[in-house]
């Protein structure tokens, strides 16, 4: 994940880049708004923090322009000015959270976090996966083939996005058991055949064509189609 931020206060601005770099976060500070705007037409980031009070263009206005042509990525202002008509421009102009100085580090990177996992939730939200006639709609957790619906139940889904999402890379055994069950599960290869088989009796006994293919000794795959 990149950060890319605004911010000329020196002290500040290393503060974050250390701070961002032990999240294991890639961060960059740039100092004008100006300056800013030109990596940015470069180079995009996952969340933008912008400083208000800057030189060159203003963070206000910074936002704005991200805004015109990147409609998603999260925008949270971090600035000395905390009256409300500050934070209503900044949300006028596109921004997603607002975080007045000083404050914690530890708040900071809530927010953060918060807003990355949204809009990766809003990203799934809108997923259509779509594997010959097998379709999900993740946004509705339906699967469908051949506009017949399929009902599964919640670890049979799980499995099949796992699959589908993999698009057509074999996943292994051991790779389904850690996406499928918490840490604290303990599985055999055995019960990932038996989710494997109570899936392909819904999704392939049916059709000629069979989706769900397995590779011996490595692990199993969605067949992509020609």
């Amino acid at each position: 994940m990149k950060i890319l931020v605004l911010e000329d206060d020196y002290t500040l601005a290393r503060e974050l880049l250390a701070f961002f770099g032990s999240k294991d976060f890639e961060c960059e500070c740039i100092y004008d708004g100006q300056l800013f705007l030109r990596h940015f037409l470069k180079q995009k980031a996952d969340l933008y923090l912008l400083d208000i009070n800057v030189p060159g263009v203003n963070g206000v206005e910074v936002c704005q322009a991200i805004r015109n042509v990147d409609k998603k990525t999260p925008i949270l202002m971090l600035t000395a000015f905390g009256e409300i008509e500050d934070k209503v421009s900044a949300f006028s102009k596109g921004a997603d959270d607002y975080l007045v100085k000083p404050f914690h580090f530890d708040e900071l990177f809530m927010r953060v976090t918060a807003l990355l996992r949204r809009r990766e939730n809003s990203v799934e939200m809108a997923e259509l996966i779509e594997v010959g006639d097998l379709r999900i709609n993740v946004s509705e957790s339906t699967v469908t083939r051949a506009g017949e619906r399929i009902s599964l139940t919640p670890k049979e889904y799980r499995l099949l996005l796992i699959l589908a999402r993999a698009k057509g890379r074999v996943v292994s055994k051991q790779n389904i058991a850690e996406d499928l069950w918490d840490d604290n599960v303990l599985t055999s290869p055995n019960t990932i055949e038996v989710y494997i088989n109570f899936l392909r009796k819904k999704i392939d006994s049916r059709h000629s064509e069979k989706l769900i293919q397995t590779r011996t000794g490595y692990g199993y795959y969605l067949k992509q189609g020609d």
